[in-house]
């Protein structure tokens, strides 16, 4: 093995189709000294077994974009590299058999069109002229996109390393990692060891990359680095050949749990069933290699059953093969892209959830570019691995969790739908009085949130739908009484970062657009930028005194955020600590806050003491709190931050003195409708890494007089030019209608863009949603002139638009 070499750019670790992938684009950007080290052979893990179907459209526009790039460059591979992929736009079809589904395929289908990929709803009628061979008893619609297609899933990942290598990429086989060697927050290299034992040795690197798939947990760990991800058997069954069968599209048939694909005269009939079986709990076998799991029938006989009277044809022909191999799953259904948070130069592309080769194109190109240049090409966040808490990586926990997410691939993917296994995980401090109360909880980053509040009599659970589901009126109420009296929430889960020293004055205002040079109790809300001015934080950062800051951060971008501040330290003498469990947070919102705090505390909470924007120490019952005069509901308010151990004492006081005041416990549902009637921006939704500041209407925020800051340039060249576009807030004229997010938006009859976020207004009386508007060269005026449209279940609903909040455009109710 003599010819491995001892140093390289890069080492990339898994030779499945992902980590040919990232091969195959690093040195399409013209990247030397790539070193890709497989334990066994080329895609012998889990790419050798994939079914190969090459859909584009996935839940986002940034997937499908990258789904899109994955059937492009398919189309084209073969002819680069000379090796057969068995790519062919055979197309595919989604049939529904229930109202409900026929109206998630339908918002899907508006969702690609917004996103510029070819898509046509069709009618039960319509599917039976494109697939002869199915019973379409029961089918209410379906789905046809005709550039969707299927491959060879093998040699899609061998000319991918064709392609690597023809460009100088060194690819050795039959290579194990055995471990990582590290300095402080950077890998330095790769131990490995040869196939027979008989050579081994050490790659130092500039960079490595796991793309071990479902070993990435066990290659994450080497490095110190959680990768969240679990195998689970995956089956399917592949007919004898079929008498006159010819190329068919792909077909799914989710409310059956099943996949179908001709192959060469044969159907493949695959299910993704609701009750996954996870797989090697004890660590996967050293010799796996090209290996099948052992049949379990009995557990694939109701899927079969129900194919058989789907495509009737499968009841005659014999099974040729049953198939039982693994695939990993991660805790949210999508896979772990870009820069491990533990490490400054380790990078993880795993955990594909049965989706790797129809995502390895355009995964690969992404991390490529993004190890390229040292920042995202666009935004990654549903993908990011920053998203996943520490806690995500404990083996029990992806063992329960993993038996869900398998199914949930094929399931309703109803809006707010909550994950059912491995809850309970993380409680914030009043969990148990708010579950006394009747709080329906929902999860995010592992922590049990109040989502909604059930009455007396009423079952605390979820009835999902597409239409209005069953706490619809319990979300009404409680924004109701955050606008028209007082209500109270906890928001425990919110990140917060304290960041202390004698520069973090100075590395504060160097992170962030604000100003951080203000007095103690001084509360300012700022973004972190990046180089591009895009938004990578949307945050507060209250002044506790001179040498200490709290920043308050979104409850799933905690760790990402964190991250970003200890990427950005250079010689700050700072300490950067999470002290999100330390301290409870119970907002108090509504006219009547003030009154309400006057009652449990002797202190002022005056405009005069403790203006808007300001923080102050407080006596809360018998303990003590602080008070921050902040809000996201656009009403008078507090947040109240109080430690842990007199959590309890504070809701109990707050809670029996807002009894004779009407006081309602409320939920986050409540707080995402109340924010979005008033124009705040959700992270993640309506602003990402690659929404300019200027462009999110946010430039109020960003104070360019100050000394440099990360993005300063770029804010103060969109600032000359005017945005290219504006995020805009809709509401529907019609009252019926609702709005999630990806519904296509339409300007003077043309689609220009997509709703980035949506939800009900109970207040001003319509489904309201957030949406980007190209506008290069215009004037606000002139935006604002065109006539717009949203279309919702391919119906196109006449929409108001705004730039001002519509709800208290001046902000007189936050400010009495």
């Amino acid at each position: 093995m003599s010819e491995l070499p001892t140093q390289a750019r890069v080492v990339i670790i898994g030779g499945g189709v992902i980590g040919c992938s990232v091969a195959y684009h690093l040195t399409k950007l013209g990247w030397k000294d790539v070193v890709l080290l497989e334990r066994k052979q080329l895609t012998s893990g889990t790419t050798w077994h994939a079914a190969g179907l090459i859909a584009q459209l996935r839940a986002t526009a940034n997937m499908t974009k990258l789904a899109k790039y994955s059937q492009e460059l398919y189309g084209g591979l073969e002819q680069e590299t000379g090796v057969a992929t068995g790519f062919k736009r055979c197309g595919s079809i989604t049939v529904a058999l229930t109202e409900e589904r026929r109206e998630e395929i339908f918002r899907q289908a508006g969702m690609a069109r917004a996103f510029g990929v070819d898509v046509e709803e069709i009618s039960p009628e319509e599917v039976k002229a494109k697939y002869e061979h199915l019973n379409i008893g029961g089918v209410t619609a379906g789905v046809w996109l005709p550039k969707d297609g299927q491959g060879d899933p093998g040699n899609i990942a061998l000319a991918l390393a064709k392609g690597a290598r023809q460009r100088g990429a060194m690819i050795k086989e039959r290579i194990k990692v055995t471990g990582l060697s590290k300095t402080g927050r950077r890998v330095t290299g790769v131990d490995w060891i040869s196939d027979d034992g008989a050579d081994q040795g050490h790659i130092s690197a500039d960079m490595v990359v796991n793309c071990a798939g479902m070993w990435g947990h066990e290659v994450g760990r080497m490095a110190g680095v959680n990768v969240p991800l679990h195998a689970c058997e995956h089956f399917y069954i592949v007919t004898e050949a079929i008498k006159g069968l010819t190329q068919m599209p792909v077909l799914r048939v989710p409310d059956e749990c099943a996949y179908y694909k001709e192959d060469a005269g044969k159907m493949l009939l695959g299910a993704f069933e609701p009750n996954a079986k996870p797989w090697a709990m004890t660590g996967i076998p050293d010799s796996f290699e090209f290996d099948q799991l052992p049949e379990d029938f009995d557990h694939f006989e109701p899927i079969l059953e129900n194919a058989c009277n789907r495509m009737p044809m499968l009841a005659e022909a014999g099974i040729h093969t049953f198939f039982n191999g693994p695939e990993s799953f991660t805790p949210d259904d999508a896979y772990h892209l870009g820069l491990a948070p533990e490490m400054d130069n380790f990078w993880v592309a795993a955990g594909f959830n049965s989706i790797g080769i129809q995502s390895a194109g355009g995964a690969g190109m992404a991390l490529a570019q993004w190890m390229d240049e040292g920042q995202k090409p666009f935004d990654l966040g549903d993908v990011d691995i920053s998203r996943m808490q520490p806690f995500q990586g404990n083996k029990h926990y992806l063992f329960e969790r993993s038996k869900e997410t398998l199914g949930l691939l094929y399931a309703d993917h109803f809006p707010y739908r909550q994950k059912a296994t491995a809850r309970g995980v993380r409680r914030t401090p009043f969990h148990h009085h708010l579950k006394e109360q009747g709080a329906v909880m929902g999860e995010l980053g592992g922590w049990e949130r109040a989502n909604w509040f059930a009455n007396a009599g009423q079952k605390p659970e979820y009835e999902y739908s597409w239409k209005r589901q069953n706490w619809f009126e319990n979300a009404a109420a409680e924004h109701r009484a955050i606008r028209e009296n007082i209500g109270m929430y906890d928001m425990s889960s919110f990140g917060k970062l304290r960041v202390e020293g004698p520069d973090a004055e100075a590395f504060l205002n160097y992170v962030c657009g604000g100003n951080l040079s203000v007095p103690a109790g001084k509360i300012v809300y700022t973004q972190f930028l990046n180089a591009r001015g895009g938004i990578e934080a949307d945050v507060t950062v209250t002044r506790l005194s001179e040498s200490a800051y709290l920043v308050v951060t979104p409850a799933a971008t905690r760790l990402a955020d964190q991250t970003w501040m200890m990427r950005h330290l250079g010689g700050h003498r700072v300490v950067i600590t999470d002290v999100t469990a330390g301290e409870g947070v119970l907002a108090v919102m509504g006219p009547n806050a003030r009154k309400l705090l006057e009652r449990v505390s002797p202190n002022d909470f005056s405009n005069a003491v403790n203006p808007f924007g300001t923080a102050q120490e407080i006596e809360l019952g018998m303990g003590l709190a602080r008070v921050h005069r902040v809000t996201y509901v656009g009403e008078l308010g507090w947040e109240i931050y109080v430690s842990a151990d007199m959590a309890g004492h504070a809701f109990e006081t707050l809670h029996a003195a807002g009894q004779d005041m009407g006081l309602k416990l409320c939920g986050m549902h409540m707080m995402d409708s109340c924010r979005i009637e008033k124009g705040f921006r959700h992270f993640g939704h309506d602003i990402t890494c690659e929404d300019h500041v200027i462009d999110a209407g946010l430039g109020f925020a960003v104070k360019t007089d100050k000394p440099a800051f990360i993005g300063r340039n770029a804010v103060l060249e969109r600032k000359e030019t005017g945005p290219k576009a504006r995020l805009l807030q809709f509401k529907l004229s019609d009252p019926e209608p609702l709005l999630y997010h990806n519904e296509p938006l339409i300007r003077d009859g043309e689609i220009v863009g997509y709703i980035c976020s949506g939800n009900y207004g109970h207040t001003l009386g319509a489904a309201i949603g957030m949406g980007y508007v190209p506008c290069e060269g215009e004037t606000a005026a002139e935006v604002l002139a065109s006539n717009y449209e949203i279309e919702v279940m391919g119906v196109r609903v006449q929409a108001e638009a705004s730039l001002k909040p519509m709800y208290d455009p001046k902000s007189d109710r936050v400010k009495v």
